[in-house]
């Protein structure tokens, strides 16, 4: 990757109200992975205290959105075309994290598998907690 385009992206991801308003730091950017953290807060919790899925569908998203985008080498926008999560087991930890790898990248169309963990910052041991398959689509 490009330190052209590394840039473009983190800048990106610096701009994104709704990052901001999740307290998200992006851990690494490279040409077909991203990863995001984000911690944990009362507003992204069941009762019982785990994250709640519409959450973790969340970061999904986003950081599937930008694995996309770091497949190109050009500037470039990308749509969710569909997205699959499958909950592994209740997300009981102090942060997510998300690890996303582009799969399969075309002119258009792109697959990307993201793996979500919660993170026991007191250990420093994650869980896998989510599994998902996101098709991205190219639109500039």
């Amino acid at each position: 990757m490009t330190p052209e385009k590394k840039k473009l992206i983190t800048d990106s991801f610096g701009r994104s109200e709704t990052l901001k308003f999740y307290n998200a730091e992006l851990l690494e950017v490279d040409t077909d992975f991203v990863s995001i953290k984000i911690p944990k807060m009362e507003m992204m919790t069941r009762k019982a205290g785990m994250f709640n899925g519409a959450m973790i569908a969340s970061l999904v998203d986003v950081s599937s959105g930008y694995a996309s985008v770091s497949h190109y080498k050009d500037d470039c926008y990308v749509v969710t075309v569909e997205l699959k999560v499958n909950y592994l087991r209740p997300a009981l930890g102090d942060a997510l994290i998300s690890r996303s790898y582009v799969i399969k990248g075309g002119a258009k169309i792109i697959v990307v598998r993201t793996e979500i963990y919660v993170l026991d910052e007191s250990t420093g041991s994650e869980s896998h907690v989510a599994t998902s398959l996101v098709t991205m689509m190219r639109i500039k």
